[in-house]
Protein backbone atom coordinates (compact mmCIF):
# COMPACT_ATOMS: atom_id res chain seq x y z
CA UNK A 1 0.00 0.00 0.00
CA UNK A 2 1.34 3.36 -1.25
CA UNK A 3 1.61 6.32 1.60
CA UNK A 4 -0.53 8.03 -0.50
CA UNK A 5 -3.11 5.50 -0.08
CA UNK A 6 -2.53 5.36 3.25
CA UNK A 7 -2.72 8.94 3.95
CA UNK A 8 -6.49 9.07 2.04
CA UNK A 9 -7.28 6.21 4.21
CA UNK A 10 -6.62 8.20 7.50
CA UNK A 11 -8.62 11.57 6.11
CA UNK A 12 -11.65 9.37 5.48
CA UNK A 13 -11.04 7.89 8.59
CA UNK A 14 -10.66 11.51 10.81
CA UNK A 15 -13.50 12.40 8.88
CA UNK A 16 -15.87 9.45 9.59
CA UNK A 17 -15.04 9.81 13.38
CA UNK A 18 -15.67 13.55 12.84
CA UNK A 19 -19.12 12.89 11.75
CA UNK A 20 -19.90 10.45 14.26
CA UNK A 21 -19.25 12.57 17.14
CA UNK A 22 -21.13 15.68 15.20
CA UNK A 23 -24.49 12.90 14.51
CA UNK A 24 -23.98 11.45 18.52
CA UNK A 25 -23.98 15.18 19.63
CA UNK A 26 -26.97 16.07 17.84
CA UNK A 27 -28.67 13.05 19.07
CA UNK A 28 -27.90 13.63 23.09
CA UNK A 29 -28.87 17.67 22.19
CA UNK A 30 -32.29 16.14 21.00
CA UNK A 31 -32.90 13.33 23.38
CA UNK A 32 -32.05 15.44 26.24
CA UNK A 33 -34.01 18.42 24.68
CA UNK A 34 -31.18 20.99 25.68
CA UNK A 35 -30.98 24.28 24.39
CA UNK A 36 -27.75 25.96 24.14
CA UNK A 37 -28.99 29.59 23.58
CA UNK A 38 -31.30 29.36 26.52
CA UNK A 39 -28.41 28.25 28.92
CA UNK A 40 -25.63 30.86 27.32
CA UNK A 41 -28.97 33.51 27.51
CA UNK A 42 -29.06 32.51 31.34
CA UNK A 43 -25.38 32.74 32.32
CA UNK A 44 -25.13 36.32 33.44
CA UNK A 45 -28.03 35.70 35.77
CA UNK A 46 -26.80 33.01 37.37
CA UNK A 47 -23.22 34.63 38.26
CA UNK A 48 -25.43 37.80 39.51
CA UNK A 49 -26.83 35.61 42.02
CA UNK A 50 -23.92 34.09 42.68
CA UNK A 51 -22.15 37.09 43.68
CA UNK A 52 -25.29 38.78 45.06
CA UNK A 53 -25.84 35.58 47.56
CA UNK A 54 -22.23 33.65 48.14
CA UNK A 55 -20.80 35.99 50.29
CA UNK A 56 -18.84 35.84 53.28
CA UNK A 57 -20.43 37.65 56.13
CA UNK A 58 -18.76 38.47 59.61
CA UNK A 59 -21.43 36.06 61.51
CA UNK A 60 -20.68 33.24 59.32
CA UNK A 61 -16.82 33.46 60.08
CA UNK A 62 -17.98 32.18 63.37
CA UNK A 63 -18.93 28.79 61.82
CA UNK A 64 -14.95 28.53 60.46
CA UNK A 65 -13.76 26.51 63.15
CA UNK A 66 -16.69 24.03 62.88
CA UNK A 67 -15.56 23.69 59.01
CA UNK A 68 -12.01 23.77 59.38
CA UNK A 69 -12.86 20.36 61.79
CA UNK A 70 -15.01 18.42 59.38
CA UNK A 71 -12.73 19.68 56.29
CA UNK A 72 -9.37 17.75 58.36
CA UNK A 73 -11.90 14.75 58.92
CA UNK A 74 -12.32 14.89 55.09
CA UNK A 75 -8.92 15.46 54.44
CA UNK A 76 -7.55 12.45 56.66
CA UNK A 77 -10.47 9.58 55.54
CA UNK A 78 -9.20 10.68 51.99
CA UNK A 79 -4.99 10.05 53.13
CA UNK A 80 -6.50 7.03 54.93
CA UNK A 81 -8.13 5.60 51.55
CA UNK A 82 -5.26 6.41 49.65
CA UNK A 83 -2.76 4.88 51.55
CA UNK A 84 -4.17 1.55 52.59
CA UNK A 85 -5.58 1.26 49.14
CA UNK A 86 -2.01 2.00 48.02
CA UNK A 87 -0.62 -1.01 49.46
CA UNK A 88 -3.52 -3.60 47.84
CA UNK A 89 -2.82 -2.24 44.82
CA UNK A 90 0.87 -2.39 44.95
CA UNK A 91 0.64 -6.56 45.53
CA UNK A 92 -2.31 -6.62 42.69
CA UNK A 93 0.53 -4.66 40.42
CA UNK A 94 3.04 -7.70 41.16
CA UNK A 95 -0.02 -9.80 40.49
CA UNK A 96 -1.02 -8.52 37.22
CA UNK A 97 1.83 -7.13 35.37
CA UNK A 98 3.67 -9.06 32.63
CA UNK A 99 6.68 -8.39 34.27
CA UNK A 100 6.62 -9.81 37.65
CA UNK A 101 3.24 -12.10 37.32
CA UNK A 102 3.81 -15.31 38.35
CA UNK A 103 0.21 -16.99 37.40
CA UNK A 104 -1.96 -16.07 34.19
CA UNK A 105 -5.14 -16.74 36.35
CA UNK A 106 -3.83 -14.28 39.25
CA UNK A 107 -2.99 -11.97 37.04
CA UNK A 108 -6.57 -12.27 35.27
CA UNK A 109 -8.17 -11.65 38.48
CA UNK A 110 -6.14 -8.76 39.46
CA UNK A 111 -7.17 -7.44 36.36
CA UNK A 112 -10.57 -7.91 36.71
CA UNK A 113 -10.84 -6.68 40.40
CA UNK A 114 -9.11 -3.65 38.94
CA UNK A 115 -11.24 -3.09 36.34
CA UNK A 116 -14.67 -3.81 38.58
CA UNK A 117 -13.58 -1.13 41.06
CA UNK A 118 -12.32 1.58 38.51
CA UNK A 119 -15.21 1.55 36.63
CA UNK A 120 -17.71 1.68 39.04
CA UNK A 121 -18.04 5.20 40.16
CA UNK A 122 -16.74 6.04 44.13
CA UNK A 123 -20.56 7.68 44.43
CA UNK A 124 -21.82 4.63 43.33
CA UNK A 125 -19.59 2.45 45.46
CA UNK A 126 -20.89 4.76 48.49
CA UNK A 127 -24.66 3.69 47.65
CA UNK A 128 -23.96 0.83 47.39
CA UNK A 129 -21.84 0.43 50.50
CA UNK A 130 -24.64 2.64 52.44
CA UNK A 131 -27.30 -0.15 52.98
CA UNK A 132 -24.65 -2.13 54.79
CA UNK A 133 -22.69 -0.03 56.69
CA UNK A 134 -25.43 2.79 57.00
CA UNK A 135 -24.40 6.67 57.27
CA UNK A 136 -20.88 6.89 58.55
CA UNK A 137 -17.23 7.82 58.31
CA UNK A 138 -16.61 4.51 57.31
CA UNK A 139 -18.92 3.82 54.57
CA UNK A 140 -16.78 6.71 52.81
CA UNK A 141 -13.74 5.37 53.83
CA UNK A 142 -14.40 2.17 51.65
CA UNK A 143 -15.89 3.81 49.04
CA UNK A 144 -13.10 5.95 48.49
CA UNK A 145 -10.54 2.45 49.26
CA UNK A 146 -12.15 0.70 46.53
CA UNK A 147 -12.63 3.54 44.08
CA UNK A 148 -8.26 4.36 44.99
CA UNK A 149 -7.21 0.43 44.55
CA UNK A 150 -8.95 -0.21 41.15
CA UNK A 151 -7.19 3.44 39.77
CA UNK A 152 -3.98 2.70 41.58
CA UNK A 153 -3.87 -1.07 40.23
CA UNK A 154 -3.76 0.14 36.55
CA UNK A 155 -1.65 2.77 37.24
CA UNK A 156 1.07 0.88 38.65
CA UNK A 157 0.75 -2.29 36.45
CA UNK A 158 1.37 -0.11 33.58
CA UNK A 159 4.31 1.65 35.34
CA UNK A 160 5.85 -1.60 36.40
CA UNK A 161 5.33 -2.73 32.50
CA UNK A 162 7.60 -0.10 31.46
CA UNK A 163 10.36 -0.72 33.52
CA UNK A 164 13.64 -1.81 31.76
CA UNK A 165 14.36 -5.69 31.81
CA UNK A 166 17.94 -5.74 31.91
CA UNK A 167 17.74 -5.23 35.71
CA UNK A 168 15.12 -7.79 36.12
CA UNK A 169 17.35 -10.70 33.50
CA UNK A 170 20.22 -10.14 35.32
CA UNK A 171 18.95 -10.69 38.98
CA UNK A 172 17.58 -13.26 37.37
CA UNK A 173 20.41 -15.11 36.36
CA UNK A 174 22.52 -14.54 39.53
CA UNK A 175 19.44 -16.91 41.22
CA UNK A 176 17.50 -13.92 43.49
CA UNK A 177 14.00 -14.24 44.76
CA UNK A 178 11.12 -13.18 43.75
CA UNK A 179 11.19 -10.09 46.00
CA UNK A 180 14.46 -9.59 45.75
CA UNK A 181 13.97 -8.94 42.04
CA UNK A 182 10.99 -6.82 42.71
CA UNK A 183 12.48 -4.32 45.24
CA UNK A 184 15.95 -4.77 43.69
CA UNK A 185 14.88 -3.95 40.17
CA UNK A 186 11.48 -2.75 39.60
CA UNK A 187 10.38 -0.73 42.54
CA UNK A 188 13.65 1.67 42.51
CA UNK A 189 12.48 2.16 38.57
CA UNK A 190 8.99 2.43 38.80
CA UNK A 191 9.42 3.89 42.46
CA UNK A 192 9.15 8.01 41.10
CA UNK A 193 6.11 7.05 38.93
CA UNK A 194 4.20 4.80 42.28
CA UNK A 195 4.54 8.07 44.20
CA UNK A 196 3.66 10.52 41.57
CA UNK A 197 0.54 8.63 40.50
CA UNK A 198 -0.42 8.18 44.89
CA UNK A 199 0.07 11.78 45.56
CA UNK A 200 -2.59 12.10 42.17
CA UNK A 201 -4.69 9.88 44.03
CA UNK A 202 -5.05 11.69 46.93
CA UNK A 203 -5.78 14.97 45.12
CA UNK A 204 -8.18 12.66 43.11
CA UNK A 205 -10.28 11.52 46.51
CA UNK A 206 -10.19 15.16 48.22
CA UNK A 207 -12.41 16.19 45.69
CA UNK A 208 -14.46 12.80 45.88
CA UNK A 209 -14.87 12.71 49.93
CA UNK A 210 -16.75 15.72 49.55
CA UNK A 211 -19.17 14.01 47.29
CA UNK A 212 -19.24 11.12 48.77
CA UNK A 213 -19.70 12.92 52.65
CA UNK A 214 -22.76 14.59 51.33
CA UNK A 215 -24.10 10.75 50.62
CA UNK A 216 -22.88 9.20 53.70
CA UNK A 217 -23.52 12.26 56.46
CA UNK A 218 -20.04 12.70 57.32
CA UNK A 219 -17.65 15.43 56.66
CA UNK A 220 -17.13 18.66 54.45
CA UNK A 221 -19.79 17.41 52.57
CA UNK A 222 -22.24 16.81 55.15
CA UNK A 223 -21.39 20.69 56.27
CA UNK A 224 -21.99 21.60 53.06
CA UNK A 225 -25.14 19.99 52.37
CA UNK A 226 -26.68 20.81 55.52
CA UNK A 227 -26.08 24.59 55.17
CA UNK A 228 -27.35 24.43 51.84
CA UNK A 229 -30.83 22.78 52.50
CA UNK A 230 -30.96 25.26 55.35
CA UNK A 231 -30.69 27.83 52.13
CA UNK A 232 -27.37 29.23 54.16
CA UNK A 233 -25.59 30.17 51.34
CA UNK A 234 -23.48 32.53 53.36
CA UNK A 235 -21.81 29.39 55.12
CA UNK A 236 -22.37 27.47 51.57
CA UNK A 237 -19.75 29.91 50.31
CA UNK A 238 -17.31 29.53 53.18
CA UNK A 239 -17.46 26.18 53.23
CA UNK A 240 -16.89 25.99 48.91
CA UNK A 241 -14.06 28.46 49.66
CA UNK A 242 -12.25 26.35 52.39
CA UNK A 243 -12.43 23.33 50.05
CA UNK A 244 -10.91 25.21 47.10
CA UNK A 245 -8.12 26.59 49.08
CA UNK A 246 -7.53 22.97 50.34
CA UNK A 247 -7.33 21.52 47.09
CA UNK A 248 -5.32 24.32 46.08
CA UNK A 249 -2.92 23.50 48.80
CA UNK A 250 -2.93 19.82 48.84
CA UNK A 251 -2.04 20.29 44.58
CA UNK A 252 0.71 23.02 45.31
CA UNK A 253 2.23 20.48 47.78
CA UNK A 254 2.26 17.22 45.46
CA UNK A 255 3.59 18.97 43.20
CA UNK A 256 6.59 20.05 44.95
CA UNK A 257 6.95 16.61 46.32
CA UNK A 258 6.87 15.78 42.64
CA UNK A 259 9.85 18.24 41.31
CA UNK A 260 11.80 16.87 44.34
CA UNK A 261 11.11 13.33 43.50
CA UNK A 262 11.45 13.13 39.90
Amino acid sequence: MSEKTIKANRKWHTIFFVFLIAVMTFASITITDFNIFHGIATLPKAIAWIFSNMWISQETWERLPTILEKLLETVLVSIAATTTGTVVAFFLSLMGSKTTGRSTIWGAFARFVASVSRNIPVVAWALILLLSFGQNSMTGYLALFVGSVGFLTRAFIESIDEASQSAVEALRATGATYFQIVFKAVVPQCLPQLISWILFMIETNIRSATLVGILTGTGIGYTFDLYYKTLNYNAVALVTFSIILAVIVIELMSNYIRKVII
